[in-house]
């Protein structure tokens, strides 16, 4: 792929995949726009960047006397794109990992609570416009939730890694990484739904000579699946029947749902680091900032000095620094 496109690509993925505005995916265009040509003009390219590059770069924006905000906006924009290539198999590192910004406040991801996914889940069921859209939409949710899945993983599973009522679910992911995923009883139930009458479907294509698709939700979009835009747009009219305000809503609130309820749960960071697919832990630890309350009471409350503390307040005994 040309590099030109790389920059095309990662706002297409930001548009479907996390829901990013149209003013955020314009101001990711002429940040990005404007790196590149720095990069061409001082005869570099996004491919063999290097970290001083970058910091040449940035450099650069602070010569022309660009504000603060402005330069943290436009690292953080080189760095998703570079972790977004670094996870398609398009570059094997991200140049821009290590380099401190001029200090933003990072933002903890979006996510929702227990009710409001229970309440997506519910009005999935009904979404559509006859049974068989409403058993497909339930799948798609279920899955959604229970793996924590991306969606343009979950919109291209082919049909064969869910046949035989699977108990775990083979992902090929981002870079064709590969990884196993365990699903919950109401995932499985829906899935075996929905291929009940995907079964039908086939069989009736199969009558007629027509050629069957290999996807587990097929459409008849250029890809030949349901499209991720597409995925978008149901979730949002999902949210609205199910009373959740459709701004906090997206495939990708839903993927730290699942990260954030599993690590409340007591789930340990590798687990979901694999289970997500992160290929650095480092990307996972964004959760515990999430739940930081929960992680100081769960020392408080299980740590052999705390405890001790504890006691020793309860005896009446000396608990200052000094002891």
């Amino acid at each position: 792929m040309a590099e030109r496109n790389w920059i095309s690509a990662f706002l297409e993925a930001q548009a479907a995949e996390r829901g990013a505005a149209q003013n955020t995916l314009l101001a990711y265009a002429r940040d990005l726009g404007d790196f590149f040509d720095w990069l061409t003009n001082a005869g570099g390219s996004l491919a063999s960047a290097m970290r001083d590059e970058v910091e040449a770069y940035l450099t650069h924006c602070d010569a022309q006397g660009l504000a603060k905000s402005t330069r943290a906006r436009r690292l953080s924009a080189i760095k998703q794109l570079y972790r977004f290539t670094y996870e398609e198999g398009w570059r094997t590192d991200n140049p821009a990992l290590q380099i401190s910004g001029p200090g933003r406040d990072a933002r903890l991801p979006k996510t929702l609570s227990h009710e409001e996914v229970d309440r997506l889940l519910e009005a999935a069921q009904n979404h559509g416009r006859n049974r068989n859209e409403q058993l497909r939409n339930a799948c798609l949710m279920q899955l959604l939730y229970a793996t924590g899945m991306r969606v343009s993983e979950l919109v291209s599973l082919p049909v064969a890694a869910a046949r035989g009522n699977p108990h775990m679910l083979l992902i090929r992911g981002k870079g064709g990484k590969e990884r196993m995923v365990p699903l919950s009883p109401p995932a499985r139930i829906a899935l075996a739904q929905w291929l009940e009458v995907l079964d039908i479907q086939q069989d009736a294509a199969r009558a007629q000579r027509k050629p069957v698709s290999t996807y587990l939700f097929p459409s008849h979009s250029k890809a030949g699946h349901l499209t991720r835009h597409a995925f978008y747009i149901m979730l949002k009219d999902i949210a609205v029947e199910g009373g959740v305000s459709p701004a906090k809503v997206t495939p990708h609130t839903l993927r730290h749902a699942f990260a954030t309820h599993l690590l409340a749960g007591g789930a340990d960071l590798r687990v979901i680091q694999t289970l997500l697919g992160h290929a650095d832990v480092s990307t996972t630890e964004i959760y515990t900032h999430v739940l930081e309350d929960r992680l100081r009471d769960l020392v408080l409350d299980h740590h052999p000095l705390a405890q001790t503390d504890v006691a020793d307040r309860k005896a009446g005994g000396l608990t200052s620094d000094t002891d």
